[in-house]
């Protein structure tokens, strides 16, 4: 095995959990945060996997509750290392919840989290490249250099942006908000 890069399939990982009262709402659904820990944590198992390193979470790119998870669902949480940087991975993780009496499955999130790893002492260190093995892993690479790019441009703009209030005052007046 070439330990200076390793198929995407290498370090995949699956985890399943069921929903449970004390996972929920007042509504019975199952709280978002809760989903969000254990994206972390498949997204921190993951990463590790593939970098044989500790790893630490950088940046939760996009989280997108697409459905709610209702209590007594079996959730299934699917991760892959969709990209790497020099020390840097993109994690990809798609959510499905299966109702365990009917059988039926939904998709209720897919998420983004990139993960750094780090020696003992904190330090980052170089992660292996990817083999990518079918069109499905090239697909998915070539979406994270869009994410990376399109992630670029928004913290430009975000940067070069004036706030004051005295530039937006023609459009805050659009919306629910009374202005001193």
């Amino acid at each position: 095995m070439n330990i200076e890069f390793r198929n995407v399939e290498e370090s995949q990982i699956v985890m399943c959990e069921l929903m449970l009262p004390s996972h929920s709402n007042f509504n019975g659904k199952i709280h978002g945060g809760h989903i969000l820990s254990l994206l972390d944590q498949i997204a921190f198992a993951c990463a590790s996997k593939h970098s044989r390193a500790y790893c630490v979470t950088a940046s939760v790119d996009t989280v997108d509750f697409l459905n709610p998870i209702e209590i007594g669902e079996l959730v299934t949480m699917r991760a892959s290392v969709n990209y790497v940087g020099n020390s840097s991975m993109v994690v990809g993780i798609r959510v499905e919840a299966e109702d365990i009496q009917t059988g039926e499955v939904k998709h209720c999130n897919s998420s983004y989290i990139t993960m750094v790893a780090k020696d003992d002492h904190g330090n980052t260190v170089k992660v292996p490249g990817l083999i990518l093995d079918n069109e499905n892993e090239i697909r998915r690479f070539l979406k994270c250099l869009k994410r990376i790019k399109m992630k670029g441009h928004r913290h430009q703009e975000f940067n070069e942006t004036d706030f004051s209030s005295k530039n937006y005052l023609d459009e805050l007046q659009k919306y629910r908000v009374i202005l001193p």
